[in-house]
């Protein structure tokens, strides 16, 4: 890579000036015309070497050796020092690129990756939380697939504990009052089903906190999932229960077991089911699923263990782990009714996904609000085993909401997944009503591409960690930072080359053109999308692509505006041709990194 090669000639030189491991940055300046790369390592070692920087920056420049990838060095006041890449590497990238060699560098060839993200719950509906922690997680394990990685997808869910005692007591009530069975709701579509499952836990969620007594035989209603979710584990995993829960449990109870697992088996099926369907239409797929209800047993023992050294400690009955001993807060991992907390699941879960797939990193996405929870954790993690620790990474992501305001599970006010997308792609429909490039039979299929597209560029162009008021205007618009402006330059560079009737696109006699401004912003901009990737991967940070992504559209569509391609020279046809090939093939990948598909006409 030319930036390596620039950032080596330069280590050499201020070595030799008796400078030691020197901090040297090297990026792309904001304004173009200042170069492809940038130093201001001058400046930082005026007092190193007692000079002003301009000098340094000069000295520097002198014993630079030759290098014939780059075209020109430039200082500029005070001391900044800017390369320029020959043309003719700008050339050679071009035609790499047309070859899809993409030019990633393989950092983490024969390294694992573990990406845990989604983690919807059963008995609830699947929100716009759900999918902002899915577009970023997809997003993530296909960048670090691209730099060599080898990959695993996880999906951890909580399919026991208060949230579906909550669910399980309220779609009982429900059905009762409705006079509704399993049966009957057995015949309504599935994301009907699921929508009556958010209702009952909604239902249970109220309840549990206007009536006493009603609360406590939610928690029986608790133990008794429990030992559901051991029997499912054993019906379908041939699991071997490592706590028995029954020894909690009122014997009063156990006679409604039955009826409670009916109604759980029933209702994790649908949820699961429908989190597929959705996993589909996203181009998600797992290969890892992590029941809370056996990584939670995991947890139980880990904690239990290392209570004995000391790692944990007993509180009013329950086992916590002292966070204020480092600057944290206290969290319980078991509670007073024995039963393993979601912190104790979440440790367990560590720990078995290790078993599965020995991970050189675990990346973990989930959202602010746990934020202050994941620091406890990680430093729980760091303790019992710090080989687990050193390798795992939370990311947060920030909030989405509508300019309405704030959803809410446990008020059954949610934005659900399948609400938001049709919304879009009813606002979508009308947008192209009248489109004459799609045939009708590719139309549905068209539309459901770019709703995807347009929702999932919303998430990924903004910051990580940054809450996000969700526009659906701007989500769709052709004409900024959107999907569908993407998808649309795109199916322009596809129109272009279709024109040419499949005329084959070679290089011969393109080295002799002088290029204009416009055609080299493209293969400037080109060259940088290998680095773009790569620091993607190392700041967790998709967004770095999909603004890159932006850049090179508006760069491609301003001299498409400006230039000839057809009616051109026939060198500087081939020329414009083979920018056009590389800008779509570009936009791509670049969107295939971020988890949206393409169209070729729109």
């Amino acid at each position: 890579m030319i930036k390596e090669e620039i950032l080596k000639n330069l280590q050499v030189v201020l070595k030799k000036k008796g400078v030691k491991d020197p901090d040297i940055d090297l990026d792309h300046p904001a304004n173009s015309d200042f170069g492809d790369y940038s130093t201001s390592v001058a400046l930082k070692l005026t007092k190193v070497l007692k000079k002003n920087p301009f000098e340094i920056a000069n000295d520097i420049v002198k014993e630079l050796p030759k290098n014939i990838s780059i075209k020109k060095v430039e200082i500029v006041k005070p001391g900044f020092i800017n390369f320029w890449i020959a043309d003719v590497q700008l050339i050679n990238r071009l035609n790499k690129t047309i070859q899809d060699d993409f030019g990633f560098m393989l950092s983490y060839k024969d390294k694992k990756v573990m990406v845990e993200y989604t983690d919807p719950n059963p008995f609830k509906e699947f929100h716009i939380g759900h999918l902002y922690s899915n577009t970023v997680g997809e997003s993530i394990a296909r960048i670090y697939g691209a730099i060599g990685a080898n990959v695993k997808r996880a999906d951890y869910f909580g399919d026991v504990g208060m949230h579906v005692a909550k669910s399980v007591w309220g779609l009982i009530e429900k059905m009762k009052k409705e006079k509704v069975s399993l049966p009957d709701l057995e015949k309504k579509l599935l994301p009907e089903r699921v929508k009556y499952l958010g209702q009952a836990y909604a239902l249970g969620v109220k309840n549990y906190e206007d009536d006493k007594k009603i609360a406590e035989e939610i928690k029986n209603v608790n133990y008794l999932v429990y030992l559901c979710g051991q029997k499912y584990l054993k019906d379908n995993y041939h699991w071997t229960p490592q706590v028995n829960y029954q020894q909690y449990l009122r014997p009063e109870f156990m006679s409604q077991y039955k009826k409670i697992k009916e109604v759980y088996y029933a209702g994790k099926k649908w949820s699961l089911d429908y989190f597929e369907d959705i996993y589909k239409r996203l181009g998600t797929k797992f290969d890892y699923y992590y029941p809370e209800s056996i990584v939670g047993e995991f947890g139980l023992k880990i904690v239990k263990e290392n209570l004995k050294k000391g790692h944990f400690e007993l509180s009013k009955g329950a086992v916590v782990f002292p966070g204020e001993k480092y600057g944290l807060h206290t969290r319980v991992f078991i509670n007073s009714l024995g039963l393993p907390t979601y912190e104790a699941k979440e440790l367990g879960l560590a720990f078995k996904k290790y078993d599965d797939f020995k991970y050189d990193k675990s990346i973990i996405v989930v959202g602010n609000e746990i934020k202050e929870y994941f620091k406890v954790l990680h430093k729980a993690l760091l303790i019992t085993s710090p080989e687990l620790g050193k390798i795992t990474i939370n990311i947060c992501t920030g909030m989405v909401r509508l300019p309405e305001g704030k959803m809410s599970s446990r008020t059954g006010n949610v934005i659900t997944v399948a609400w938001m997308f049709d919304e879009i792609k009813n606002k979508l429909k009308e947008i192209m009503k009248n489109n004459k490039n799609v045939k009708a039979d590719e139309l549905n299929d068209v539309e459901e591409i770019i709703t995807v597209a347009a929702v999932k560029y919303s998430l990924l162009k903004n910051d990580i960690g940054q809450d996000i008021i969700f526009d659906f205007k701007e989500s769709l618009t052709l004409e900024g930072n959107s999907g569908p402006y993407l998808l649309y330059t795109y199916a322009r560079c596809q129109s272009v080359l279709r024109k040419t009737n499949n005329s084959l696109l070679h290089d011969r006699g393109v080295d002799k053109i002088t290029l204009n401004t416009d055609e080299l912003n493209i293969l400037r901009i080109i060259n940088q999308f290998p680095e773009i990737v790569q620091q993607a991967a190392i700041q967790l940070a998709p967004n770095l692509i999909a603004n890159y992504l932006y850049d090179l559209a508006q760069k491609y569509n301003y001299f498409y505006q400006k230039n000839k391609i057809l009616d051109s020279e026939e060198n500087t046809k081939q020329l414009r041709l083979m920018l056009t090939q590389a800008v779509g093939k570009v936009i791509k990948e670049g969107l295939y990194l971020l988890g949206i598909k393409t169209v070729e006409k729109m």
